[in-house]
C-alpha cells in the first residue's frame, strides 16, 4: 500500500502558565493510500490532538507531517487553510451544521470556496447527498433530520470536494447504536468502494472493527500497532 501520510517524530507541548503539558511523545505513523484507521485510546490519551495535526488544524511543536509527500508543518496559516479546503474533509461527533441552512447548503458550503459556478455545485451537492442516502432530503433543516440524518448530511460535506483525506472524531459518539451503524457502514463504503483514505478518532470498539488498522494511544504515547 503506497503511504500517503508519514508523521516523523512528532511531538505536541501545550503551555499553561509556566507549565508545559506534552500531549504527544515523538509519534511515528504511515497510513496507506485507501486506509481505514481507527485511532483509540482513553480521554486525555492525545489522539484527537493527532487527529487535528494530521489535518492540518493544529501544528505540532517538533516534528514533521508529510501529506503525498508534502510537509504540512512548513505551511504559514495561510498556506494551511487554503491546503485544508483542497484535501481535508471533516466529520466531527456533534454535525456541526448549520441550523439555518438547509440539508442542501449545509453540504455546499465548502464548494463556496472553489472556482465551481452554480450549476457545478448543484452537481456535486447532489452528488454527494445521493451517496449518503439522502437525495430526498435536501430541502430539509438539520431540525427536520434525525441525528443519523444530521451526521450523513455531514458526511456529505466532507466529501462534495472529493479530499484527499477524511478525518473523522467521534463520528458516532452522539448517535443510538442503530444510526452508529449506518454511519459505520457508510464510511465503510466511502474507504472501500470510493478509496477514500479515513482516520477516525473513537472509543467503541465496535466502531474500532470497522477499520483496517487499529492504533492505541496512551498518555501521548503510541502504546501498539495493530
Amino acid at each position: 500500500m503506497k503511504p500517503i501520510i508519514e508523521v516523523q517524530n512528532l511531538n505536541k507541548v501545550y503551555k499553561k502558565s509556566e507549565n508545559e503539558i506534552k500531549v504527544l511523545n515523538n509519534i511515528n505513523i504511515t497510513v496507506g493510500e485507501g486506509e481505514f484507521l481507527a485511532l483509540m485510546g482513553p480521554s486525555g490519551s492525545g489522539k484527537t490532538t493527532l487527529l487535528n495535526l494530521i489535518a492540518g488544524i493544529d501544528k505540532p511543536t517538533s516534528g514533521n507531517i508529510e501529506v503525498k509527500g508534502v510537509d504540512i508543518t512548513t505551511f504559514g496559516e495561510s498556506a494551511l487553510a487554503k491546503w485544508r479546503s483542497s484535501n481535508i474533509g471533516f466529520v466531527f461527533q456533534f454535525y456541526n451544521l448549520i441550523p439555518v441552512l438547509t440539508a442542501f447548503e449545509n453540504v455546499e458550503l465548502p464548494l463556496l470556496l472553489t472556482k465551481l459556478n452554480r450549476a457545478q455545485r448543484v452537481k456535486h451537492v447532489e452528488s454527494a447527498l445521493k451517496v449518503v442516502g439522502l437525495g430526498d432530503r435536501m430541502s430539509h433543516y438539520p431540525k427536520q433530520l434525525s441525528g443519523g440524518q444530521e451526521q450523513r448530511v455531514a458526511i456529505a460535506r466532507a466529501v462534495v470536494t472529493d479530499p484527499l483525506i477524511i478525518v473523522a472524531d467521534e463520528p458516532t459518539g452522539d448517535l443510538d447504536r442503530n444510526s452508529a451503524t449506518e454511519i459505520l457502514t457508510l464510511l465503510e463504503r466511502l474507504n472501500k468502494e470510493f478509496k477514500k483514505t479515513i482516520i477516525m478518532v473513537t472509543h467503541d470498539p465496535h466502531a474500532a472493527e470497522r477499520a483496517s488498522r487499529v492504533l492505541h494511544l496512551e498518555k501521548g504515547d503510541l502504546v501498539d500497532n495493530l
